[in-house]
């Protein structure tokens, strides 16, 4: 009888751990990104503190999101990096000289101007943009990377997580998200997949090939990754006249 009841609570207590594994596997069922695979991702901190994603688009400019920075914060930029706790790994701090947002609360998009110039290594590349909008529903998977949290409550990853993601079809996107926050077709896009970002992770870039496509701006307040309300990012295409006439 004893063996019958240990058996039974042994039983009781998978899906727990079962539910405990998977949640905490990486940024949101993600994986740990190869170090230095993508060189053109940058983390910006306050106070030596992760606080968002963002990515070099130049050897001077960074790219990320309006609400990244709080009004009058100073921010830096980190280059080079994927384990931010481990110093010895070569990676760049740089002060940001200039804050650059586009006018209008819809539009969650910045440009950073660096103190200095960055120079291309292995370790440290910026991304190419797009050159007009081209992405649909047919093209190959996606992916976002990022530091921010592993799941809701969770702590912020030290090293550089990545997921695949694809995008949606804008209109279903517009309809999940309804009155809950304002949705713009024509600036926003939506992506979702097994694993994707959660808080920490805005500013970073949805990569498609080799280009980035969007930045991450918002998602579920209550759930990471939510297929009621999917991750929503700015689309960079129509920002482009903006984005070259600052840089």
């Amino acid at each position: 009888m004893a063996i019958i009841i240990s058996l039974l609570l042994l039983a009781s207590l998978l899906p727990h751990l079962t539910f405990t594994a998977h949640v905490n596997v990486d940024i949101v069922n993600g994986k740990k990104a190869k170090p230095h695979s993508r060189p053109y991702m940058v983390s910006l901190q306050k106070e030596k503190n992760h606080t968002c994603g963002g990515f070099l688009i130049s050897d001077q400019f960074v790219l990320t999101a309006a609400h990244c920075q709080k009004k009058n914060e100073i921010l830096t930029v980190v280059v080079g990096a994927h384990d931010l706790k481990n110093d010895s790994e070569g990676s760049v701090r740089i002060r940001v000289k200039s804050y650059h947002k586009y006018p209008g609360k819809m539009n969650d998009i910045m440009l950073l101007q660096l103190e200095k110039k960055v120079k291309p290594t292995k370790n440290v590349n910026w991304i190419s943009l797009p050159k007009k909008e081209s992405i649909n529903k047919t093209d190959p998977d996606c992916s976002v990377a990022g530091w921010g949290r592993l799941n809701m409550k969770g702590p912020k990853s030290d090293c550089l997580m990545e997921a695949n993601v694809k995008i949606m079809d804008n209109a279903e996107c517009k309809k999940k998200w309804g009155k809950k926050h304002k949705y713009s077709v024509s600036q926003m896009m939506c992506a979702h997949g097994h694993g994707g970002s959660c808080k920490g992770d805005s500013g970073g870039p949805l990569v498609c090939g080799n280009t980035a496509v969007g930045v991450t701006s918002f998602g579920d307040p209550l759930q990471c990754n939510s297929p009621n309300y999917p991750n929503v990012y700015i689309k960079i295409s129509p920002y482009i006249p903006w984005i070259y006439a600052k840089i």
